[in-house]
């Protein structure tokens, strides 16, 4: 009479093996048709850059030691324009920077905000330098500047920023923002001053 015996482990593994693989398959078709559908939307969707500009600016309170250390403040007007009909943006992280001649005179934060649709952002920056040492050849090009009553200056801003479609974010991107040349006068009034376009990178 013939017997049966149990399968070995070593029999039994193949089962196992096709059922892992079958699981890890499923799962990559998932992950790559959840990618083609992100993807076809965003191409779908073309979203358009994202517009920034200095509107208005002054310098005041302004004072530059024999030492070489400044202290003053900067108000700028700056403005942010999404020209997307369907994509909002997330704004996580917003730093801003001042500069003159590639030196950093202020720096300050936005706090995290929401820009809807086809939406203009005005925000006024009040920026200042505490005590500020500059160098020598800082100094005096800005000493010769201050003679004209206004001054070129530069912008930046770094962020980290979210898409948003229909109820989709996206990842995190880094945007780049930089103003530049910004001609800014010595004084609250904002007769004379020249709207600056910026330079955006995403």
């Amino acid at each position: 009479m013939a017997t049966t015996k149990p399968p070995t482990p070593n029999q039994a593994t193949p089962t196992h093996s096709n059922l892992v693989r079958l699981i890890a398959i499923v799962l990559l078709v998932l992950i790559v048709l959840v990618g083609l559908t992100i993807l076809i939307i965003w191409l779908t969707i073309k979203p358009k850059k994202l517009v920034y500009s200095i509107d208005d600016g002054s310098i005041n309170n302004y004072n530059l030691s024999d030492g070489n250390h400044l202290n003053s403040t900067y108000n700028f007007i700056l403005r942010a324009y999404n020209p997307n009909k369907k994509v909002s943006v997330y704004y996580d992280k917003v730093d801003i920077e001042v500069l003159y001649d590639d030196e950093t005179l202020s720096r300050g934060i936005i706090d995290p905000f929401h820009q809807p649709k086809r939406n203009a952002t005005r925000f006024k920056l009040n920026l200042a330098s505490h005590d500020v040492q500059l160098s020598d050849q800082i100094a005096r090009d800005l000493k010769t500047e201050r003679t004209s009553g206004r001054v070129e200056m530069t912008v930046k801003l770094k962020a980290r920023i979210r898409f948003k479609v229909g109820v989709w974010k996206s990842r995190h991107y880094h945007m780049k923002v930089s103003c530049a040349p910004i001609m800014v006068h010595f004084s609250t009034s904002s007769r004379g001053f020249q709207r600056t376009m910026c330079d955006v990178d995403i």
